[in-house]
């Protein structure tokens, strides 16, 4: 009996310290995602446990939790092992994958960071991972840049030759013609197609505009950093916001780093324009009368819905269903949309751009003619820089979208031999050409009722 007795105990505080160990990971976890310092494990989440359950359930099963270890050392090991049993599942699945594309980037925040994003193929599915972020403790070379990028695959023992893609921001470093990191990768992975990252070239299209709207925009931001960067004043202008009854009480802050700081900074700015012009009448602010300004007020309003929709925009190229076919439609839509929506700008139709169309109406006046002339050049602009960063896609790779249309010596001509024969197989099969019609009509038939919906 005594022997039982024993062996029981044994594996009670078997079963207790592995529970504590399960948990200590747990609250690790935790911890590294909301980005706390470690100590908050043992100075706040372990005493407050222990006050819940001696409360709620009795002294006895809150001494079980002295058992869990929390202090700040632990909580780093912890994070430290889950970090690398991550990283080994990531690297298998790559191994694993037939093929797989690498897109990297040069991140600076004090220090230079190499970011490196890998697509791949896993359980039939197409999933996208952060593979990993590396310091560049000397200059940010392209040799530089290949020496971290190679390393990093090599040590790891991931095949270079099935790497088919790499995507870069089209900095000089990354695709220089001789020595860029893109002809290094080449060198040694043939399969491999560089492309211009079309978030970076999306933003650089959207960054040419007139001197007069880049100064508006330049005041505009003077502005919400005159109030956001003084803590007095900020409190000072929530305490306006909040007696006007207003809908927000405070500003957005802007910055270059955000792609999508512009549109929202600015859409907040015009929301909030009537409250800042109160709270700038008692301010030496030099720019203080912008906000009575209704020439200006229109510019502003005018690129806070032209740049809401550039957001909306560069959201929707996002996502790992998205195809260079679906960014392309994208783009070609918006330039239509912007030949149509400088059309009717010429004729005094602003209908298109809803925060504008409303100051109008509200201030029952007509567009200055200078803030028209603005409008319409920035539109006609947008419209020819987006198309320089993205010409019209070559109808040789029309066949990938589909493969059973008529395809004329055009686009033979850029296959091989087997893929041309493999391609007019595929393009007869009736059997898979039902499949593909019957997949297209769901599609369009979802399609359909969402926008109804």
């Amino acid at each position: 009996m005594r022997k039982r007795t024993i062996e029981s105990t044994c594996l009670s505080s078997a079963s207790d310290n592995t529970k504590a160990v399960e948990v200590s990971y747990r609250v690790a976890q935790r911890i590294a995602r909301t980005g706390k310092p470690h100590t908050i494990g043992e100075d706040f989440f372990l005493p407050a446990a222990k006050e819940m359950v001696e409360v709620m359930i009795g002294e006895k099963a809150a001494k079980k939790l002295n058992l869990i270890s929390l202090s700040d050392n632990t909580v780093k090991r912890r994070i430290d092992d889950m970090a690398t049993d991550v990283l080994k599942q990531l690297i298998s699945r790559v191994r694993a994958s037939r093929f797989y594309a690498l897109q990297i980037d040069e991140s600076i925040v004090n220090f230079a960071h190499l970011l490196c994003f890998v697509r791949y193929e896993f359980e039939g599915e197409i999933h996208e991972d952060v593979l990993f972020c590396k310091p560049l403790p000397s200059r940010t070379t392209a040799e530089t840049i290949f020496e971290s990028l190679n390393a990093f695959v090599v040590s790891n023992d991931i095949d270079w030759t099935k790497c088919v893609g790499l995507s870069t921001d089209g900095a000089q470093a990354m695709v220089g013609r001789l020595n860029g990191v893109a002809k290094r990768v080449k060198a040694i992975a043939p399969l491999m197609t560089a492309v211009h990252c079309c978030l970076h070239r999306e933003a650089l299209a959207t960054k040419t505009m007139s001197a007069e709207l880049k100064t508006v925009l330049e005041e505009a931001v003077r502005a919400v950093n005159f109030v956001k960067s003084r803590p007095l004043q900020s409190r000072l202008f929530s305490i306006l916001c909040s007696e006007m009854g207003s809908e927000h009480q405070q500003l957005l802050l802007h910055t270059e780093v955000r792609w999508l700081s512009r549109g929202k900074v600015l859409t907040r700015l015009v929301e909030l324009r009537n409250e800042l012009r109160t709270f700038f009448l008692d301010s030496r602010f030099d720019l203080s009368d912008r906000f009575g300004d209704f020439e200006w007020i229109c510019k502003l309003t005018y690129l806070a819905d032209i740049f809401g929709y550039l957001n909306g925009l560069n959201l929707s190229l996002q996502g790992k269903a998205v195809t260079t076919f679906h960014v392309h439609s994208k783009i070609e839509a918006t330039i239509r949309k912007l030949e149509l929506w400088e059309r009717r700008a010429r004729q005094n139709n602003y209908e298109s751009f809803d925060n504008l169309s409303e100051l109008l109406i509200q201030e029952e006046r007509q567009i200055p003619d200078s803030v028209a002339d603005a409008v319409t050049e920035h539109l006609q602009t947008l419209r020819t820089q987006l198309r320089v960063y993205f010409p019209v896609l070559s109808e040789q790779h029309r066949w990938i979208q589909n493969p059973f249309a008529s395809h004329n010596e055009d686009v033979l001509a850029g296959l091989s031999s087997k893929e041309q024969d493999s391609l007019v197989e595929l393009s007869c099969d009736s059997a898979l050409k039902h499949v593909f019609t019957q997949k297209e009509l769901t599609l369009s038939g979802c399609t359909h009722t969402h926008r109804i919906h």
